[in-house]
Parts: C-alpha cells; structure tokens; sequence
C-alpha cells in the first residue's frame, strides 16, 4: 500500500506502541534515577507468593488475586461507580490473598495512583502491579508507589529483558508474575532461572477469545517441569463460576486471577464467595 505508516496487528500490540510514548514522556519528567531513588524509600515489599501459598492451604481452593479494575479494552466500562480503596478493601475482608491493581491508563482506566492510594489506605494484601512492562523503568516506579509484584508478559519482552528485569524484581523484594498464554511462551519461560510464578492466561492477547482448556492443556504438557522446579501457577481470565475454578484448580493451578467477573457484580467483595462456591476464610483465620 502507498501508505507506510505502521499499524498494529492485535490489541496487545497498539497497548505496547501507547506504552513505549507514554514510558518515554514520562521519564522525560521523571529521569531513571530519581525513580529508582524513590524505590530506595518505599517500605519494604510484601511476600506476595506467601500471601498466595497460606491462602491456598487455609482454603483448600486456589487463592484469589482479585483484580481492581474498571475498564478493559475488549469490555469497554466494567463498572461506572469505581472506588479503588472501597473495592480493595471489599475483596480483602472477603478473602482474596492478593489484589491486583491495574496501573495503565490508555487502554484499562487505571493508574499508578490506584495503586498508592490502594497501599496507602491500610490495606493488607500484597499489591500486583497490573501494567505492560517493556522497561525497567516501570518497575521502579511501581515499587516507589508501593507494588509487591509486577507483571511481566512474556509475549511482549524478549528472554534477555525478562532475566534482567527478574534480576531488578528480586533486588527490590519483588515478585514476577510471568504471565505467558501458549506452549512456546511457557517453554521460554521455563528456561529462565528464577523463576517463581507464572500465570497462564486463557485470553488470547492477540483476538481477546477466551478459551480456560488452555490451562489444563498446559499444564497437562508442562506440569511435571513446572512442579519440579516449585513454581506457583495462577490461572488467568475465563473463571466466572465455582466450577471454572475447579477445572483450573485440578488442572493443577494454585491461585487464580480474577477481575471481570468479580468488579461487574453489585457488591465485588460479597462475589467472592458466589466463585468459589463458599466463603473464603481470611488471613489470620484459623
């Protein structure tokens, strides 16, 4: 065609071009340096696996990483009246083990604001940092603002960026939760030394289609590697019922990541139970 200006082939690759300006003006104002100074400052991280592995084993079902979230770009608006402090705060006294704070604007509504307001409102749940990382840069940024944990999505990063960044998460006490969506992303991610949770996410990032056999199909492929070196899987998107939940967890998922279903309801933390089939007991619950 006579015009030669790009255009990206997937939703995944229009979020990562709004990314690359975004990242570059803001560390325009905000140089490497000083970010990384402002992580030095933050209070320590939270063990996000920890909270995960406790949940886990005082539930019985996987534990819940419950995702604060207004908007997705295949859904449009998930939830018109959104407090991010009041949602966080409903799904921590009704069990989730984690939250997941989405922090990029463009595309999902959030905002690293979200995510220190969440912090800094008293709640106790290890944070997520739910963002599109292509650069370092972001990672610091999330830590200053309180993140525990932050994503890494292996079908955006080469195998080289995602050992470095792995390498700066561990630096500053944070976890990674590589998320990966088919065999060959998995079985880059498995080579990788360090590495401790993945998430295996049943959506497509290229045409959003959801399909949650992905998970047990990998797993069934991948999961005596993934057991023998003592990685935690979360099961991502798709899981709307009890018996989502059950598939992945039989799959051999220990914790699920859960937004769509939970922040769509009247009142997200009461959801909770009506996914699992139950009442989550929370921490310190005997």
């Amino acid at each position: 065609s006579g015009d030669d200006k790009a255009v990206p082939r997937n939703i995944l690759e229009q979020i990562v071009w709004d990314k690359e300006v975004e990242v570059s003006q803001r560390k325009a104002k905000k140089p490497l340096k000083s970010v990384v100074e402002s992580s030095e400052h933050a209070p320590p991280a939270r063990d996000f696996i920890g909270a995960l592995t406790a949940a886990h084993r005082r539930n019985g079902v996987p534990a819940l990483i419950a995702e604060v979230k207004k908007a997705s770009p295949s859904r449009g608006v998930l939830r018109e009246n959104f407090n991010p402090v009041e949602i966080a705060q409903a799904y921590e006294k009704n069990g989730a083990a984690c939250l997941s704070i989405l922090t990029d604007e463009k595309h999902f509504q959030g905002s690293f604001e979200n995510l220190e307001t969440v912090r800094n409102s008293g709640v106790q749940c290890p944070l997520l940092c739910k963002e599109f990382v292509i650069d370092i840069w972001q990672i610091y940024y999330a830590r200053s603002k309180g993140a525990d944990a932050i994503l890494l999505i292996a079908a955006v990063l080469p195998d080289l960026d995602m050992k470095y960044m792995l390498r700066i998460c561990k630096n500053l006490g944070m976890t990674a939760l590589i998320e990966v969506h088919d065999e060959k992303e998995l079985d880059r991610v498995l080579r990788i030394d360090g590495v401790e949770l993945i998430g295996i996410n049943n959506r497509s990032l290229e045409t959003f289609v959801v399909d949650t056999s992905n998970t047990r199909m990998l797993m069934e492929k991948r999961g005596d590697i993934i057991k023998e070196k003592g990685i935690l899987v979360v099961g991502e998107s798709g899981l709307f019922t009890p018996d989502d939940v059950a598939y992945v967890h039989s799959a051999g998922v220990s914790a699920v990541l859960v937004g769509e279903s939970l922040i769509k309801e009247e009142d997200p933390g009461r959801a909770i139970a009506g996914l699992f089939g139950k009442e989550l007991l929370k921490v310190g619950a005997l």
